[in-house]
Protein backbone atom coordinates (compact mmCIF):
# COMPACT_ATOMS: atom_id res chain seq x y z
CA UNK A 1 0.00 0.00 0.00
CA UNK A 2 1.68 3.26 -1.18
CA UNK A 3 1.04 6.14 1.44
CA UNK A 4 -1.44 9.18 0.30
CA UNK A 5 0.78 11.48 2.05
CA UNK A 6 4.58 10.67 0.56
CA UNK A 7 4.46 7.88 -1.95
CA UNK A 8 6.14 5.40 0.58
CA UNK A 9 5.50 2.09 -0.55
CA UNK A 10 5.11 0.81 3.22
CA UNK A 11 3.74 1.06 6.31
CA UNK A 12 1.95 -0.86 9.39
CA UNK A 13 -1.38 -2.17 9.98
CA UNK A 14 -2.17 -0.42 13.73
CA UNK A 15 -5.78 -2.01 13.50
CA UNK A 16 -7.55 -4.00 11.62
CA UNK A 17 -12.05 -4.31 11.96
CA UNK A 18 -14.71 -5.84 10.04
CA UNK A 19 -17.00 -2.77 8.38
CA UNK A 20 -19.90 -2.10 6.22
CA UNK A 21 -21.89 -4.91 8.01
CA UNK A 22 -19.36 -7.55 7.50
CA UNK A 23 -19.11 -6.95 3.56
CA UNK A 24 -15.24 -5.14 4.14
CA UNK A 25 -12.33 -4.83 6.17
CA UNK A 26 -11.23 -1.27 7.71
CA UNK A 27 -7.40 -1.04 8.03
CA UNK A 28 -5.87 1.65 9.87
CA UNK A 29 -2.01 2.10 8.84
CA UNK A 30 0.92 3.97 9.15
CA UNK A 31 3.40 5.03 7.03
CA UNK A 32 6.85 3.80 7.78
CA UNK A 33 8.36 6.88 6.21
CA UNK A 34 6.63 10.10 7.34
CA UNK A 35 4.58 8.12 10.31
CA UNK A 36 1.18 10.00 9.01
CA UNK A 37 -1.94 7.29 9.43
CA UNK A 38 -4.39 6.55 6.77
CA UNK A 39 -7.74 4.08 6.50
CA UNK A 40 -8.10 1.42 3.99
CA UNK A 41 -11.05 -1.08 2.99
CA UNK A 42 -10.57 -4.36 1.86
CA UNK A 43 -13.88 -5.57 -0.16
CA UNK A 44 -14.46 -8.75 -1.79
CA UNK A 45 -13.95 -8.96 -5.55
CA UNK A 46 -17.45 -9.02 -7.02
CA UNK A 47 -18.51 -10.16 -10.26
CA UNK A 48 -18.01 -7.76 -13.00
CA UNK A 49 -20.88 -5.69 -13.22
CA UNK A 50 -21.44 -3.87 -16.61
CA UNK A 51 -23.82 -1.33 -16.78
CA UNK A 52 -25.85 -0.34 -19.70
CA UNK A 53 -26.06 3.48 -20.63
CA UNK A 54 -28.78 5.64 -22.12
CA UNK A 55 -27.12 5.55 -25.41
CA UNK A 56 -26.24 1.56 -25.36
CA UNK A 57 -22.73 1.88 -24.17
CA UNK A 58 -21.50 -0.06 -21.38
CA UNK A 59 -19.09 0.47 -18.81
CA UNK A 60 -18.10 -1.47 -15.61
CA UNK A 61 -19.91 -0.46 -12.72
CA UNK A 62 -17.77 1.89 -10.15
CA UNK A 63 -18.62 2.25 -7.18
CA UNK A 64 -16.73 6.01 -7.05
CA UNK A 65 -18.72 7.08 -9.29
CA UNK A 66 -21.98 6.12 -7.45
CA UNK A 67 -20.47 7.63 -3.93
CA UNK A 68 -19.50 10.97 -6.31
CA UNK A 69 -23.03 11.57 -8.07
CA UNK A 70 -24.38 11.19 -4.34
CA UNK A 71 -22.35 13.66 -2.59
CA UNK A 72 -23.01 15.89 -5.39
CA UNK A 73 -27.17 16.10 -4.72
CA UNK A 74 -25.83 16.29 -1.01
CA UNK A 75 -23.82 19.17 -1.14
CA UNK A 76 -24.29 22.20 1.45
CA UNK A 77 -26.84 19.64 3.01
CA UNK A 78 -26.02 18.06 6.45
CA UNK A 79 -25.71 14.57 5.62
CA UNK A 80 -22.48 12.98 7.12
CA UNK A 81 -20.50 10.84 4.54
CA UNK A 82 -21.26 7.86 6.91
CA UNK A 83 -24.45 8.56 6.23
CA UNK A 84 -23.54 8.75 1.87
CA UNK A 85 -21.45 5.74 2.36
CA UNK A 86 -24.48 3.64 3.79
CA UNK A 87 -26.32 4.86 1.26
CA UNK A 88 -23.78 3.79 -1.38
CA UNK A 89 -23.88 0.68 0.23
CA UNK A 90 -27.62 -0.03 0.36
CA UNK A 91 -28.01 0.38 -3.67
CA UNK A 92 -24.72 -1.76 -3.75
CA UNK A 93 -26.28 -4.47 -2.06
CA UNK A 94 -29.56 -4.12 -4.34
CA UNK A 95 -27.89 -4.35 -7.29
CA UNK A 96 -25.78 -7.28 -6.43
CA UNK A 97 -29.25 -9.09 -5.72
CA UNK A 98 -30.53 -8.19 -9.13
CA UNK A 99 -28.68 -11.22 -10.13
CA UNK A 100 -27.60 -10.53 -13.59
CA UNK A 101 -24.04 -9.25 -15.62
CA UNK A 102 -25.37 -6.42 -17.06
CA UNK A 103 -28.15 -3.62 -15.41
CA UNK A 104 -29.62 -0.30 -17.22
CA UNK A 105 -28.19 2.81 -15.75
CA UNK A 106 -31.93 3.72 -15.45
CA UNK A 107 -32.25 0.92 -12.94
CA UNK A 108 -29.90 2.83 -11.28
CA UNK A 109 -31.03 5.90 -11.03
CA UNK A 110 -34.43 5.10 -9.80
CA UNK A 111 -32.68 2.86 -6.97
CA UNK A 112 -30.59 6.63 -5.81
CA UNK A 113 -33.96 8.62 -6.09
CA UNK A 114 -35.59 6.08 -3.97
CA UNK A 115 -33.19 6.59 -1.26
CA UNK A 116 -32.36 10.54 -1.71
CA UNK A 117 -36.24 10.38 -1.17
CA UNK A 118 -36.50 9.19 1.93
CA UNK A 119 -33.07 11.10 2.92
CA UNK A 120 -33.18 14.67 2.06
CA UNK A 121 -36.11 16.30 -0.34
CA UNK A 122 -33.12 18.84 -1.35
CA UNK A 123 -30.69 16.24 -2.50
CA UNK A 124 -33.58 14.55 -4.09
CA UNK A 125 -34.72 17.10 -6.09
CA UNK A 126 -30.98 17.81 -7.08
CA UNK A 127 -30.37 14.46 -8.27
CA UNK A 128 -33.97 14.17 -9.78
CA UNK A 129 -32.91 17.71 -12.32
CA UNK A 130 -29.93 16.03 -13.68
CA UNK A 131 -31.43 12.90 -13.84
CA UNK A 132 -34.24 13.48 -15.35
CA UNK A 133 -33.27 15.95 -17.69
CA UNK A 134 -35.70 18.20 -16.53
CA UNK A 135 -36.47 20.42 -19.77
CA UNK A 136 -37.91 23.40 -18.17
CA UNK A 137 -38.50 25.49 -15.33
CA UNK A 138 -42.24 23.18 -15.35
CA UNK A 139 -41.45 20.09 -14.79
CA UNK A 140 -39.17 21.17 -12.09
CA UNK A 141 -41.77 23.20 -10.27
CA UNK A 142 -44.08 20.19 -10.83
CA UNK A 143 -41.78 17.53 -8.98
CA UNK A 144 -41.20 20.22 -6.22
CA UNK A 145 -45.04 20.28 -5.82
CA UNK A 146 -45.23 16.29 -5.76
CA UNK A 147 -42.96 16.59 -2.64
CA UNK A 148 -44.82 19.15 -0.96
CA UNK A 149 -48.09 17.09 -1.18
CA UNK A 150 -46.72 14.32 -0.01
CA UNK A 151 -45.29 16.15 2.97
CA UNK A 152 -47.84 18.80 3.86
CA UNK A 153 -50.31 16.14 5.52
CA UNK A 154 -47.60 15.10 7.69
CA UNK A 155 -47.13 18.59 9.13
CA UNK A 156 -51.03 18.94 9.81
CA UNK A 157 -50.62 16.39 12.89
CA UNK A 158 -48.88 18.99 15.03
Amino acid sequence: MRCPFCNYEEDKVVDSRTSKEGQAVRRRRECLDCGKRFTTYEYIESISLTIIKHDQRRESFDRQKLFQGIVAACKKRPISTKKIESVVDKIENQIEKYGKSEIPSTEIGKMVMKELYALDEIAYIRFASVYRKFKDVSEFISEVKEIESKIEPLTNLK
